[in-house]
């Protein structure tokens, strides 16, 4: 193996023959040939290629040169996974590995075929081409700066990290935010794609995100006062999801709709349960 390695980056490579299979060029002292099949344009007395190891082992070169490089980050497709990772496809006849050692430590979270990943290149130990994901330094100083007004819209994005606390994304719009594990339902995979609610617009520029569903949340604020209501009236009340509209309203400050959802998560739960008339506590009543 050389000894600085020259893949992941476009060059300008000396064109010191051609041949039906290709051209052949010079760069640094490494004679490579880039095939017939991968000449999108005539060629003088250099060209410029990006050069990486095929499938074999061996350099080539290609005027195809990928939007990713050693010195560029774009988001690419994750196309599959062994045990050392999992593979992108950045536009290369070969597929460029992402190592275990840049992923999460729980597999559960590394990226799955579909899922999408903003990296660059870099190179492992042994000088071999590999693609890294976005480091923090990184999204820091490519981010954009969200607005006051994104507080309350719908985004999407996709993870670029985990923290103790919860899980980064960069949205659609390049604006770097943060799901708190308390406003998620699971961990999202490294890659994966999210879609949510901003809840906050920090001073920085970035965003808090909620997966959670409103009136998911709703529901559960609505049972929380049911229930302290039926603990103030010892147990019982005389409110059922057969109570008129204005009965409820007068009481909960809550439209039928939502007090019937409330009930209802509470009956599921096996917390409360019904007769004609009233709404009692089942560990009263029935334990």
């Amino acid at each position: 193996m050389m000894e600085d390695a020259i893949t992941g980056e476009a060059v300008h490579a000396a064109v010191t023959g051609q041949s039906r299979k290709g051209i052949f060029l010079e760069y640094k002292g490494e004679e490579l040939l880039l095939p017939a099949e991968e000449v999108n344009k005539p060629a003088g007395d250099t060209a410029e290629v990006f050069i990486y190891e095929d499938k074999q082992g061996k350099l080539t070169a290609t005027m195809n040169i990928p939007t990713v490089t050693k010195s560029t980050y774009d988001w690419v497709y994750v196309v599959g996974g062994i045990d050392a990772g999992v593979f992108v496809d950045i536009g290369l006849p070969k597929d460029i590995l992402v190592s275990k050692d840049d992923l999460p430590d729980a597999k559960e979270l590394w990226p799955q075929k579909g899922d999408r990943l903003f990296v660059t290149l870099a190179h492992d130990r042994m000088k071999r081409l590999k693609a890294m994901p976005i480091t923090e330094d990184m999204i820091e100083e490519e981010r954009d700066r969200a607005q006051n007004e994104y507080r309350g819209s719908e985004v999407r994005g996709n993870v670029y990290g985990h923290k103790d606390a919860g899980t980064c994304i960069i949205t659609e719009e390049g604006v770097r935010g943060f799901i708190h594990e308390s406003e998620a339902s699971f961990i999202p995979r490294l890659g994966q794609s999210v879609e949510g609610r901003v809840i906050a617009v920090k001073e920085d520029g970035t965003i808090n995100v909620s997966l959670r569903d409103e009136r998911v949340v709703a529901q559960g604020k609505d049972a929380d006062m049911i229930l302290e209501v039926l603990h103030k009236r010892g147990g019982q009340m005389p409110f059922t999801d057969k109570s008129t509209p204005e009965e409820i309203q007068s009481a909960f400050g809550l439209s039928k709709a939502s007090f019937k959802r409330a009930l209802g998560k509470l009956m599921k739960e096996k917390i409360i349960n019904q007769e004609p008339g009233r709404t009692y506590l089942i560990d009263k009543e029935e334990q």
